[in-house]
Parts: C-alpha cells; structure tokens; sequence
C-alpha cells in the first residue's frame, strides 16, 4: 500500500467493485456514485445521488457537483469520467489524481487518432469515421456521412461519441445521420484486456471473453453484461492473444502515456486482436483478476499512476472466473435482499427497492473450473434473482 496522504474518493456510476478492490488492498476509501447499494455501504463510508440528494438524476456532472463536498486527498474515478476529461481536471484541482490525465483521454478516446496509432504500429482496427449531422471527416477530410456505407460492403455500427458499454450502439445503415462514430463491424469473439501502465511501460494483467446482449441476463443488441475469464478460445489461440495484447499494451502506453490500469475491447479474428477502444481507468472485469491473483490489483493501479517500476505480475490461477450484470426485463421491486450475498451477489440493491426496466439489479460472481462451467452457473444466479423480484 502506498501513503497518499488521506483517503481516496473513489467516484463512478458505480463504485462497489472499486471500493472492493481498495479495500482488499488496504486503502483507506470513500465512494461517490449513482447507486449506493447495499454491499457498498458495508464496504466504505460515501454517498450517492439516488439516496443522499434530492436530485436524483444521475449525470457526471452531478457527481462531480456533490465531491466538491467530500474531503479526500487524492481520486479514483471509474466509468463515465473517461468520456469527460474536462470533469476530470476539476476533480484534482485539490487532490491527488490517480488516473490518466485529462490530456490523454482526450487522445486517446479519439477514435480516428485511435486507429492512426494503432495502424502505425502494424495493428488490426477496423475502419472508423467520424460523423457529424451532414458532415463526416474521413482521417480528417470531408465527405458524405454515408458515401462509405455501399450496398455490398461488410456492415457497419453506429455508435455515439460519448457511449459506454455498448448500450446505444446500433447497426448503421444509409438513413443513420446523426453525430457519432460509423465503424465496420468486425466478426469474431468479443473480448477484453486490462494491463497496467506507468507512463513509459505496461504490462497485461488478464484476457476476457465478454458477454455481449445476452438475454439470460437481461440484455439485448451490443450491450455489455459481462466477463468471462479466460475466453473460450484453444490454448494456442489464447497464447497469441495474449502476446499481441502485450504488444498493443506497450504501443497505446508509449504513444498516449497512459498510467494505472486500462482495458481494451477487441474482436478475436482471423487469429489476431482488433482493437474496438481503449477504456483509459479501472475496466469491470478487472474484479476477476483480482479473484486470480493473490496480490491486489488496485495497489497496481496506484503504483502505475505514479510512475512506479511495474509490479511483477506473477501467475494468474487456472481456474475460471465469471461475472455477469443481471438487467431488468420488466420493471421489478425486490423484497428482502440481505441475503442475496450469500449467493454469489453484488451491487445488491436495499430492501423493497424498485428497479426500472433494462436497469441494473445486481451482479454475479463466479468461480469454477472452466469457463464453459462459470456460464452456467451465472445463468443459474440470475434465475434465482427473478424468483426473489416482484414484476411489476
């Protein structure tokens, strides 16, 4: 554990695996986020905006509104925060940042410099233009928003600028234009990695297959709903994955400077990595690393924001580990939810609580002896939780 002089605000849509993560490492924490849910009260003292304002919106900037009044001398902040580097700078105005640097989100959440970086150093991604109304920069020239998208070409997604988890992305046809990101669809295996960063090295961590509109869980269309760890792939497969992985790690750390840790999305085809985007902060599946290893992975991330030798990663556990994000299809009022932790159950909401449809109920975690195995036995966890919610 690292002195950072005070206790460290963790502040994200959600912060319970973030104050999970801390706290198995030691570091004195407070969350701020959206939720407040059960288990992350037992974690850590903090607030939300659902249960301690009176606006209960959520927004990044509502979050931001509501850590000018909490003291803590340095900030974590997790998911969101990355598509709104401007936000950043003014959470460490008066802390510590342990995160990368408003600058480098800019940079690195562009996706046209993105895929410039990337096809530089001889990397897969897929081909991806910038559109605004009428108007699309094609690596910064003009064109129609849909002079690419031909009758015979392979499909295309559409996905907005300032997206996260898949949850607005769409296919795109000649009829889409509006601002946002045309990228070609890439057939494959969904998957992710995270590596840990310090400015001028990386390191990966750990390799996932990610669950992508499964309806067992609630979702649809290209939502994220979980990881799987390792992906589903032959050892020969997921021995290049992992290579390729710590070469695109080095390349987006040395090209952007990224610190701490970081995941990135890809598609597994054609037996090598197309990069999708970079999530510069603490990604979500990074709790199944830390369920792998017997060190902390969050005393890395701390590490690697501040320029320290990277740690030695050790080996990753041969068993399988699986987490899934539970949506609701209907909206739902849970009854009593102080036992859903004895079930493999996280980000539990309270007591007769309602849940609005396609809302998150809670998550799964997972470990078995393959992937295949934790699958099914998350798909067992989320039928458990709709017996134990009332559908509207």
């Amino acid at each position: 554990m690292i002195d950072v002089g005070g206790p460290i605000l963790l502040i994200a849509y959600t912060a319970r695996m973030l104050a999970k993560l801390a706290r198995r490492a030691n570091y004195e924490v407070i969350a701020l986020d959206y939720f407040g849910d059960r288990d992350l009260r037992v974690l850590c003292p903090g607030r939300s905006l659902l249960r301690d304002y009176a606006d209960k919106a959520y927004s990044p900037r509502a979050l931001l509104s509501a850590a000018r009044q909490m003291d803590a001398a340095a900030v974590v902040y997790g998911a969101s925060f990355e598509n709104h580097p401007e936000l950043v700078d003014q959470l460490a105005a008066s802390r510590l940042l342990l995160g990368n640097t408003s600058d480098t989100l800019r940079r690195v959440r562009d996706p046209i410099e993105l895929m410039q970086v990337l096809r530089e150093g001889g990397f897969a991604y897929p081909q991806t233009y910038m559109v605004e109304a009428n108007l699309v920069g094609v690596n910064g020239a003009g064109a129609s928003p849909t002079a690419f998208l031909q009758d015979d070409a392979p499909g295309w997604l559409w996905k907005p600028l300032r997206g996260g988890g898949g949850t607005h992305v769409t296919w795109a046809d000649k009829a889409t234009n509006h601002s946002g990101v045309h990228q070609q669809y890439i057939e494959g295996v969904p998957c992710s990695f995270a590596f840990v960063a310090n400015g001028t090295h990386a390191r990966v961590i750990g390799l996932t297959e990610q669950l992508i509109g499964t309806p067992e869980f609630g979702a649809s269309g290209f939502r994220w709903c979980g990881n799987l760890s390792p992906p589903r792939v032959d050892a020969a497969a997921l021995q290049a994955m992992w290579a390729e992985a710590q070469a695109i790690a080095a390349r987006l750390t040395t090209a952007f400077g990224l610190h701490g840790i970081n995941g990135v999305d890809f598609i597994w085809h054609a037996d090598r990595i197309w990069t999708i985007e970079v999530n510069p902060r603490l990604s979500a599946s990074l709790e199944l690393f830390d369920m792998a290893y017997a060190a902390p992975v969050f005393d890395w991330h701390v590490r690697g924001c501040l320029g320290q030798e990277l740690p030695d990663i050790g080996v990753l556990s041969t068993r399988a580990f699986g987490k899934a994000v539970i949506f609701a299809s209907t909206n739902v009022t849970t009854g009593d939810t102080q036992f859903w932790a004895n079930h493999d159950l996280c980000d539990i909401p309270h007591d007769h609580e309602r849940i609005l449809r396609d809302h998150p109920i809670c998550t799964a975690l997972v470990e078995e002896e393959t992937a295949d195995a934790c699958l099914t036995t998350l798909h067992a966890r989320a039928d458990l939780v709709r017996q134990w919610v009332t559908c509207d």
